[in-house]
């Protein structure tokens, strides 16, 4: 836990100033890179304050943290939460928390062990159309991986079945193609509550996709709001234009953080490290909010 006086951060705003992307995935959960690499290619593309979210799980933050420092780079503590509200997938990154916390560890224990076996379902439907085993999946992910479905996508790609990640969520993974297979997740409001509880700061991320996983109703974001929720990841190239303005309103009437990032996942994704950015001041109003770890400076 960390006891930083209020306003800290903001004085010490020279530590993390320059480009800061918040959103960046290892092959803990579903990237291509090492921690260590990611924080490389973040260095490499500009960016001097980044932060390490995987899905449901913390174990990649020492690794990253070291490599961050030793560029020169600081380091943001992170994880994205998943949750599910109605029929929607909805993301929320979790920075600076007390990755101890109790509540918190069993409720990602939960959503990590439903996904597999989630994913050996999917695999199993898959497998009985195409030449697909679960031992290619366990093929394509390392020791503290979470297993999910670009998982599967990649021991598709290994297999010859597609071409890329791409292909296989346009197709075979597609919920159209019937091998889809729902897993488990809180609600928004529990995902809220267990990261700020364990004194971290709530963001939605990416939260106004176009398509079936569109903005939730503006009403369920205010009760989010009121839940303690910190802010909107707004400068996201799945957001879509009229959601961002919707977002952007909601921000300055409750005086939200507003953040950028580039959702980077290696070769997983066409996202690049840096492509959308954070303010000096939103990440000073974020470290300044937590109250669960420090970040890491150089």
């Amino acid at each position: 836990m960390k006891s930083l006086p209020p306003g800290y951060a903001r004085s010490m705003s020279h530590l993390f100033s320059g480009p800061a992307d918040l959103h960046l995935h290892s092959n803990h959960s579903d990237g291509t890179e090492a921690p260590a690499e990611v924080m490389r290619q973040a260095h490499a593309h500009g960016v001097r304050t980044a932060a390490l979210t995987d899905h449901d799980r913390t174990t990649g933050w020492a690794e990253a943290g070291d490599a961050a420092v030793t560029l020169g780079m600081t380091f943001i503590p992170g994880m994205e939460l998943s949750a599910k509200h109605e029929w929607r997938s909805v993301h929320v990154l979790g920075y600076l928390f007390d990755p101890e916390d109790a509540a918190l560890a069993a409720e990602t224990d939960r959503i990590r062990g439903d996904r597999v076996g989630r994913a050996e379902r999917i695999v199993r439907s898959i497998g009985r159309d195409y030449d697909l085993l679960w031992e290619d999946v366990l093929a394509q992910t390392t020791l503290d991986a979470t297993v999910g479905r670009p998982h599967i996508a990649d021991a598709l790609i290994a297999r010859g079945i597609v071409r890329d990640r791409t292909e296989a969520f346009d197709g075979i993974l597609h919920p159209r193609e019937g091998y889809y297979e729902p897993h488990y997740a809180p609600d928004p409001l529990t995902a809220v509550r267990l990261i700020t509880d364990a004194g971290g700061v709530a963001i939605i991320a990416h939260p106004s996709t176009a398509g079936r996983d569109r903005m939730m109703p503006v009403p369920f974001v205010e009760r989010l709001i009121e839940e303690g929720l910190g802010g909107f990841e707004i400068d996201h190239r799945e957001n879509t234009e009229s959601g961002k303005r919707v977002l952007r309103d909601l921000a300055k009437k409750h005086d939200l953080i507003v953040t950028g990032s580039s959702d980077y996942h290696g070769s997983g994704k066409p996202n690049r490290p840096g492509e959308n950015t954070t303010s000096d001041e939103m990440v000073a109003r974020l470290v300044d909010r937590a109250t669960g770890f420090s970040p890491r400076y150089p």
